[in-house]
């Protein structure tokens, strides 16, 4: 399949996304075709790339200076010590702001080093080349950066746009299928959201799409990231509309932050489970109609994505998930604001709970 370019427009900056095979071997041109230049750069690696991919890279940009750091990318170490460690090596080398930051990785490793070129300086050259499903269709797109704290997930963080999205899928082809899932998770979250006809679509191509095959995989990703460009470039700052983006996410990031960042249950897991949880929650109190309901219920159950909330939790840990749930970013007061389904491509915003009703909910969910 032809390579997709999309160009994303937000007030601060306007940068394209480039979806298709092999792209990395096409780096220079790349570059230069979007006057891209810089002397020096920083490759933030994710340990799990495979080495295959990074020599394309390096030998795409070997008349550069090239420094690198490797990142064991996980949720403990998405924090504010990484991110000075990555401050300290391009204080340490000089950079400056016209030089450039590469992240080579999944969301982690992109959210990390967002964070960071976005405080060097007040601002350093950022190219992104996500190398998950999850990470391509989702946390590439949008300049969110941010780390964890213990106090919650991506508590501390900036809104800063990279220069450039580089999502190739040959990176896909090393993942393991869980990471598929993950990030099939959050292309399903796009159609629930925006698109009735792309969620049929997904039903009908599911095999297809989870076993990488072309033009089903590119498709899932391509609409997948115009539905988050039309949100991102009408709401940057997530002021109102881009808040639909967090559907199943409030549910999801206490989930992760209870398990302590738990190998147990990866982000993308938590994302599927969140968005099951907040679809029932919605199926409870009346906003979603049976027949989608159960028209989603069976197509996250039959594609082997996660949806039983005990086989993560028990009772002992409600407590601990309604704290996480209350002091998430998006909330305003002592209420817990979700965001709901009322039909596929009709979400809610702003819907707000107190926290006797979630236990409420929640307690039935762990126990029945």
């Amino acid at each position: 399949m032809k390579e997709a370019k999309l160009i994303i427009k937000t007030i601060d900056q306007k940068y394209p996304i480039f979806i298709g095979s092999n792209l990395v071997s096409k780096l220079p041109k790349i570059l230069n075709n979007n006057s891209i230049k810089f002397e020096k750069c920083l490759l933030v690696i994710d340990r799990n790339v495979p080495y295959t991919m990074i020599k394309k890279i390096r030998n795409s940009i070997k008349n550069k200076k090239i420094f690198t750091y490797s990142l064991k990318a996980n949720e403990k170490n998405k924090n504010l010590n990484t991110t000075n460690n990555i401050l300290k090596v391009l204080l340490e080398k000089n950079f400056s702001r016209q030089d450039c930051l590469f992240a080579i990785g999944g969301g982690i490793t992109g959210d990390i080093s967002g964070f960071a070129a976005s405080q060097f300086k007040r601002g350093l050259q950022f190219i992104n080349i996500p190398t998950t499903l999850l990470a391509q269709v989702d946390s590439s797109i949008g300049g969110k950066t941010g780390v964890n704290t213990k106090f919650g997930k991506n508590l501390v963080g900036a809104f800063y746009q990279p220069k450039l999205v580089i999502a190739d899928i040959n990176f896909l082809n090393s993942l393991h299928v869980r990471e598929i899932i993950c990030g099939y998770g959050e292309i399903l979250k796009h159609s629930l959201i925006s698109d009735k006809r792309f969620f049929k679509f997904l039903k009908k191509e599911l095999s297809n799409i989870l076993n990488l095959r072309s033009p089903f995989i590119e498709k899932s990703i391509i609409e997948s990231c115009k539905i988050k460009k039309k949100v991102v470039e009408k709401d940057e700052k997530e002021k109102n509309l881009r808040k639909i983006l967090n559907f199943g996410h409030t549910f999801a990031h206490a989930y992760e932050a209870s398990l302590n960042y738990s190998k147990k249950l990866n982000h993308g897991e938590a994302v599927i489970l969140g968005i099951f949880t907040a679809l029932k929650f919605s199926y409870y109190n009346k906003f979603l109609g049976r027949d989608e309901y159960f028209s989603i219920k069976e197509h996250i159950e039959n594609s082997n994505l996660p949806y039983n909330i005990k086989k993560y939790f028990s009772l002992k840990h409600l407590n601990k998930i309604l704290t996480f749930m209350i002091k998430d970013k998006k909330n305003n007061s002592e209420k817990i604001n979700l965001v709901l389904l009322k039909k596929i491509g009709n979400p809610m915003i702003n819907k707000t709970y107190k926290k006797s009703v979630l236990k409420l909910f929640l307690k039935k969910e762990l126990t029945n």
